[in-house]
């Protein structure tokens, strides 16, 4: 049976996805199905890729479609409303934390290497709040050299994309190609588009297996990671204290909308 309702779930990882900070992953995490996604990926290279392509594909056209219709309206939320919108994300990524360490069953089986694992996940994503972000302008008259650098940067980016609380615009952002991949989007440069999204889906087969190895022999320590860095993204998406009354009404205003977006997710999604 095909699994429509993963349009609207595509739809939130997609807006998440053009986001520096913000993860992909994490908000899989949010929707409840992180570890369903990893084994979908995974699963879609077997005799099952039928059954594996009606979650993928709906999730996927969600994600393109939120890519390329919203890409320039969380761009604009971010150039006008950089710091309410960063709050609602920070509520949205604490709120689901409650459902995370539930179905991760952390007091029942976590130990103390487990807690070591979620304070250095925690601790690696943190650390990414301190790189230089500068933007690049964006690559024009591209080279071989040029398509190489940008099949790589998507490569390692949804790497990144596929662990909650690693961003893959960060990571776009940190190489300096982010204003390239964004601009060609918008402008539907499909040279561009074509080398960015081959990078993209041979990084997440790749890391989706070494993910998948994890979940499955070490259940208790991945999740112990993944924990971990879905509180480090916390640290990195902070935008820091308003700097007016207004702006700070606005911004808690914000942060109880993504608190409330994350419970009423979480009752939908993680029955």
């Amino acid at each position: 049976m095909w699994e429509w309702r993963n349009i609207y779930r595509g739809l939130l990882m997609g807006a998440s996805d053009v986001v520096p900070g913000v993860s992909g992953g994490t908000i899989a995490v949010v929707l409840g199905i992180y570890d369903r996604l990893i084994e979908a990926i995974n699963g879609f290279f077997s005799k099952e890729w039928k059954r594996h392509l009606k979650f993928l594909l709906p999730l996927g056209l969600g994600v393109v479609t939120s890519i390329v219709l919203l890409a320039r309206v969380i761009e604009w939320l971010f150039e006008h409303y950089p710091g309410p919108t960063q709050f609602f994300f920070l509520g949205l990524i604490i709120g689901v934390l409650p459902y995370l360490t539930h179905k991760a069953e952390m007091k029942n089986k976590f130990k103390a290497n487990h807690y070591m694992l979620l304070l250095i996940g925690a601790a690696i994503v943190a650390s990414m709040a301190f790189f230089q972000t500068a933007e690049s302008e964006p690559m024009q008259n591209l080279t071989w050299t040029g398509y190489l650098l940008l099949f790589f940067s998507g490569w390692i980016a949804s790497s990144a994309m596929i662990l909650p609380g690693i961003s893959g615009s960060f990571i776009l952002l940190i190489i300096g190609v982010y204003t390239t991949v964004t601009s060609g989007i918008s402008d539907f440069r499909f040279d561009i588009i074509a080398v960015v999204g081959l990078g993209i889906l041979l990084g997440l087969v790749s890391m989706s297996k070494i993910v998948k190895f994890f979940l499955d022999n070490y259940t208790s320590g991945t999740f112990g990671v993944i924990i971990g860095l879905v509180i480090g993204s916390v640290f990195v998406i902070f935008p820091g204290v308003p700097e007016t009354s207004a702006l700070m009404i606005v911004s808690f205003i914000a942060f109880l909308a993504g608190l409330l977006a994350a419970w009423l997710l979480g009752r939908v999604e993680y029955k």
